[in-house]
């Protein structure tokens, strides 16, 4: 930017974003409308327009269609919408717009639960600002303070957060405040609150103006979000897109009853049976994403893991060797099971299945996304019947058994567990280290 202090269109750089940024998250929402508006009849000015035509936004979802025009008017948001529905452009348009109008440094807080999210959001507000010289910074755990201090020192347009972090930030950063803060935003609400950050939200409450702008976006509208919303909020407009939970149409969905101790043969068989496509599978536990991850590349099979227990950049490491197609399976725990935009996903397996039932639909959600179809395969062993039963009577549907062939799948035993041995003698926490340096290589 010319000049620091403010934000000016420029109508010589071309906004670059891939498609696997905010384009899932751009589905066919709009397109179920009776009439189809363009983001110009929500009020959205030129230069944003022309930015989301460039990202391939031909028209908004319905949160968008919802939430922009009542943002535009001044006031304050409540979102309710379900993974996948374009939550992202529906509060970061009128934000640019506000920016645009009065330029100012600090001038927006997003929150997010986890750091992959984070980084999403990040990208997504840079690609429709780029035009405009939006600077945003990403404020999360597990990179070093002293270069984040260095770069909120700059003072940059728009921050994104984890609510552990920012707190770090705002009492041992000298010289970083939020007191002159005019928008504040929190995505997936119900899961910051979950991860029980309520302290942490509450502390960030007392340091910003009481006078600002606020948008709540949350899949769900549990009773701690609603105390967050009369804590924060003040007469907002609520604009809710779905109150059922639903998975799209084109999700073909199945699920497979086996014996617990030949998980490790069924998922094989399957990965064996589907080569060629690229999956996500969701496991309960660090331990267990690892363990699987490992059995699998000592099957020849391109794994790679992502869970809590990895630093911040082998986390974005993983992400971007699974997002440019390197490596064809990412053993997950629940930190890829929201808002994580990744286009290719052919199909979602529930190793373990979710003990709480709304994880499920946000599982499932990251395949089948912007009108593509996809699949999911859920494990059902026999301690896990009723979890599964709570799940078919959320999304309203009986689910149809996979097809398998028992005899194939036993052949793999012997190989199954020699691979196994392998990944308990390597799960030793002196070989993990190895074997996260060479899933980067």
């Amino acid at each position: 930017m010319a000049d620091e202090e403010s934000v000016k269109p420029n109508t010589d750089e071309t906004l670059e974003i891939s498609s696997s940024d905010e384009g899932s998250d751009h589905g066919d929402g709009g397109e179920n409308d009776e009439t189809v508006k363009s983001f110009k009849d929500l009020g959205v000015t030129d230069v944003l327009c022309e930015a989301c035509d460039q990202l391939g936004w031909k028209s908004p979802t319905k949160i968008q269609i919802e939430a922009i025009p009542v943002a535009l008017q001044g006031k304050d948001v409540i979102g309710l919408a379900e993974t996948g529905s374009g939550k992202t452009g529906a509060f970061a348009l009128p934000i640019l717009q506000s920016l645009l109008a009065s330029p100012q440094r600090l001038h927006t807080l997003v929150l997010t639960p986890t750091r992959e999210l984070a980084f999403q959001i990040s990208e997504q507000f840079e690609a429709l600002g780029s035009s405009i010289g939006v600077k945003c910074a990403v404020i999360v755990g597990g990179i070093d303070m002293m270069s984040q201090s260095l770069v909120l020192a700059k003072k940059p347009h728009i921050v994104i957060a984890t609510p552990g972090r920012l707190i770090d930030h705002l009492e041992n950063t000298k010289g970083f405040s939020l007191r002159a803060l005019k928008f504040l935003v929190m995505d997936e609400a119900d899961r910051i609150l979950n991860m029980d950050f309520e302290t942490e939200v509450d502390k960030i409450l007392k340091v910003i103006p009481r006078e600002r702008r606020t948008f709540l976006f949350s899949a769900t509208m549990t009773k701690k979000v609603q105390k967050l919303e009369r804590a924060a909020l003040k007469d907002p407009v609520k604009c809710a897109v779905s109150t059922k939970y639903s998975t799209v149409d084109k999700l073909q969905q199945y699920y497979i009853f086996i014996p617990s101790k030949y998980k490790d043969c069924y998922l094989v068989s399957i990965l064996n049976e589907l080569a060629g496509n690229s999956f996500i599978i969701f496991c309960s536990t660090c331990n267990t994403a690892q363990r699987v991850a490992l059995l699998l590349r000592n099957l020849g099979i391109t794994a790679i893991p992502l869970h809590g227990q990895m630093s911040q950049n082998k986390r974005l490491g993983a992400l971007n060797k699974f997002k440019s197609k390197s490596r064809s399976v990412l053993l997950a725990t629940d930190v890829a099971s929201r808002g994580l935009d990744i286009p290719h996903v052919d199909c979602v397996i529930n190793y373990d299945i979710p003990t709480h039932s709304k994880d499920y639909i946000h599982r499932v959600g990251r395949t089948a996304r912007a009108g593509r179809s996809g699949k999911s395969i859920t494990f059902v062993t026999q301690y896990d019947v009723e979890l599964f039963q709570r799940i078919e009577s959320l999304i309203g549907k009986k689910l149809p058994a996979f097809p398998t062939q028992e005899e194939e799948v036993m052949m793999l035993v012997e190989r199954v567990s020699e691979a196994q041995r392998f990944a308990k003698i390597v799960s030793h926490p002196v070989f993990i280290v190895s074997f996260l340096c060479i899933c980067q290589v």
